[in-house]
């Protein structure tokens, strides 16, 4: 399995694994149209976050973003996490971990102070996972207000 950053060439791909994330969590919808916009989006600018993908005999099976946010309680840059995702044949095989594990070091040499994530509050096996990797809830409430 290789990790690699992804390319405009794996956004179908992409857009498939983000149709299985989002079946899972309540809060989006399936639309492969915007899907494909927001990644298009990262991979053309790489100072606003980078997208990593695992690759398995050719085939895009796993993907991750991180995206750069400034943080005036860190005093700097930090990241945060969106699209964890492993196509479901693979999943409990490891490549999560080696891609979160990835991208958590990839982090670090950035110089990012701090990595938040959001995951679905119903989704028991995303938040067990990411325990195992040190992720810790916090007092915030995530809020959000939709402008279109």
């Amino acid at each position: 399995m290789l990790i690699r950053q992804a390319k405009k060439q794996d956004l179908n791909e992409i857009a498939d694994l983000l149709a299985v994330l989002f079946l899972i969590e309540s809060d989006f919808v399936i639309d492969r149209d915007k899907q494909i916009r927001g990644i298009s989006l990262l991979l053309e600018n790489n100072s606003k976050g980078i997208v990593f993908v695992s690759e398995y005999h050719g085939r895009v099976i796993a993907m991750c973003s991180l995206q750069y946010l400034i943080s005036t309680a860190e005093g700097g840059l930090v990241g945060l996490i969106e699209d964890m995702v492993v196509e479901t044949k693979y999943s409990r095989q490891g490549v999560g971990s080696r891609l979160i594990e990835f991208v958590i070091e990839y982090a670090r040499n950035m110089g990012l102070s701090r990595i938040q994530l959001l995951a679905d509050k119903l989704n028991k096996p995303a938040l067990n996972f990411y325990k195992k990797f040190k992720f810790a809830n916090t007092n915030l409430q995530v809020l959000r207000k939709m402008l279109r």
